[in-house]
């Protein structure tokens, strides 16, 4: 059985790599290091995972070379069936937003999926590389997004919402349909933690991550009082950025169950991170490969507005796989 491993972009551009087997447990320890790893849903009890060793390094440098993937072709009538759902429920007042999970599916040929791993840690900035590996069976990604980082009493988090080619930047900055998009994302951020303490919700700019871009508004928190990091976890997971707005039991189950027939792996889009002696990161496990022996799912959302039109979407989500699939080399 392969041993188990753990990545996650630290601060000052460095890997946090945790080494397993990892002991589960409910809640971050006081001192030392877990990693947070968890479902869309927040179904796993024990999510915090002790390592039996860890480090903080230096980033690996890049590897060159592709890696052979024989993709399947993907057919786009059942996402086109769940737009057309999604599209009634907006309709009905059920939504404002939500977000479809696309699956694209393939074979490794010639190479072992840990080299994705590998791959994954040596990102730059912005991007967040984070992992995890057990048993033939893993993820690895270069996230973008942060859900939160505390550390004492600073909670920091984004807005990342709005996509475009790169090409396509000024014309980003004047769509009115993902202008929208993102305000939802970050007016209901400011409206989740507006209670919490001082709240400053900085500017709406342009994240430019090479072939994509996206718009990106960073909010921050002086907490009045110490939160418990789950609690935290739970108000803001997920956004409206990779979940239903508004969040209630009802468009939760509905969007959980369109990712299940669309086919999402459980931890797409959930929270991954780790705390390090008290200092909290947990990213949006986006942008990333999952695979279980040879087999690779590369999956990909997108937001889902009443303004938004079936070909547009189909073809964001293609922008999205293929930014991630030359992060990869494959």
């Amino acid at each position: 059985m392969s041993a188990e491993k753990a990545i996650l972009g630290w601060e000052g551009g460095r890997l946090l790599v945790g080494h397993g087997p990892f002991t589960p447990q409910a809640a971050p320890p006081a001192e030392g290091v877990a990693f947070y790893r968890n479902d869309f849903a927040l179904g796993v009890t024990e999510p915090w995972l002790r390592p039996t060793s860890w480090e903080i390094i230096e980033r690996p440098a890049p590897s060159g070379g592709r890696l052979e993937v024989e993709w399947e072709v993907l057919d786009a009538s059942p996402f086109a069936a769940v737009f057309q759902e999604i599209s009634t429920s907006i309709r009905w007042g059920i939504f404002e937003k939500t977000v479809p999970v696309v699956v694209e599916r393939g074979t490794l040929r010639g190479f072992h999926p840990s080299m994705l791993l590998d791959r994954a840690a040596a990102s730059q900035r912005p991007l967040v590389p984070y992992g995890f590996s057990s048993g033939g069976k893993g993820f690895a990604g270069m996230s973008p997004e942060r859900l939160l980082s505390l550390e004492g009493r600073t909670l920091r988090t984004m807005a990342l919402a709005g996509t475009a080619r790169a090409e396509e930047r000024e014309v980003l900055a004047v769509d009115e349909k993902e202008i929208r998009e993102h305000e939802f994302v970050a007016q209901a951020l400011v409206s989740k933690l507006g209670d919490l303490g001082r709240l400053e919700r900085g500017a709406r700019a342009v994240l430019d991550l090479g072939p994509i871009v996206h718009f990106h508004t960073p909010i921050e928190v002086l907490l009045d009082r110490d939160e418990p990091v789950d609690a935290l976890i739970r108000r803001l997971h997920p956004t409206p950025a990779l979940g239903p707005l508004p969040r209630t039991g009802e468009t939760m189950s509905r969007l959980l169950t369109w990712r299940e027939r669309l086919g999402a792996p459980q931890e797409f889009g959930a929270p991954f991170g780790a705390v390090v002696d008290g200092v909290v990161r947990i990213m949006v496990a986006i942008r990333g490969v999952w695979w279980g022996g040879d087999q690779l799912k590369l999956p990909a959302g997108c937001g889902v507005i009443e303004a938004s039109r079936l070909v547009n979407e189909w073809r964001e989500l293609r922008l999205k796989r293929e930014a991630v699939k030359m992060r990869f080399g494959i």
